[in-house]
């Protein structure tokens, strides 16, 4: 994200955040789904690999907020205090499912990105299943790796969060957080090299 953009964006978040807590204000919070609501079921859907689990995470998510808007500090950047909620919906979900024993890779099958094509740019049915098949591995592979590094992966490359609100929303150290993101990706390298 660009700088500008991002600053306009959590500006916007704070306002929002300031009108929910001082008005409990329903069109408030209707805004912060809009503008949110994607990327936490994204998240929580690449963190659970179930659609059904992603979107009820969602919703507990803005729950959440909406109960606990008066705890939310102003100085703190609305992403980050809305994924350490996420975070700890899906830890929750996580040891929920270990309980149960209900835990499986075969639950990231068939859910690799899909192939966006238009006419100009379409590629061979071979290509294509090579790609899903690559897919599926990635995301086999990133399904293999303990929660924690699996959670700072998904905010890294497809939250696109810097390293300080990772390692906020984690509660650990920048340097704990960068070491970290550093194991899962070399894991990930060694897990790929097949393919790579």
């Amino acid at each position: 994200m660009q700088d500008g953009v991002q600053n306009s964006d959590d500006s916007r978040d704070k306002e929002l955040m300031l009108l929910l807590r001082r008005d409990k204000s329903e069109q408030a919070m209707r805004e912060l789904i809009e503008r949110h609501q994607q990327a936490v079921f994204a998240f929580a859907y690449r963190m659970l690999g179930n659609t059904a689990d992603a979107e009820d995470i969602t919703q507990r998510a803005f729950i959440r907020v909406w109960k606990a808007a008066d705890t939310y500090e102003p100085e703190a950047q609305f992403s980050t205090w809305l994924f350490t909620i996420v975070k700890h919906l899906v830890y929750n979900e996580s040891r929920r499912r270990q309980r149960k024993h209900s835990v499986s890779l075969n639950e990231y099958e068939g859910h690799a990105p899909a192939l966006l094509q238009d006419k100009e740019n379409a590629i061979s049915p071979h290509d294509a299943l090579l790609q899903r098949e690559l897919g599926e591995q990635v995301n086999k592979a990133i399904a293999s790796l303990p929660e924690k590094a699996r959670m700072a992966i998904q905010l890294r490359r497809f939250q696109d969060m810097s390293y300080e609100d990772i390692a906020q929303i984690l509660d650990t150290s920048v340097s704990a957080t960068k070491s970290l993101i550093f194991r899962a990706r070399q894991q990930l390298k060694e897990l790929l090299s097949q393919y790579l």
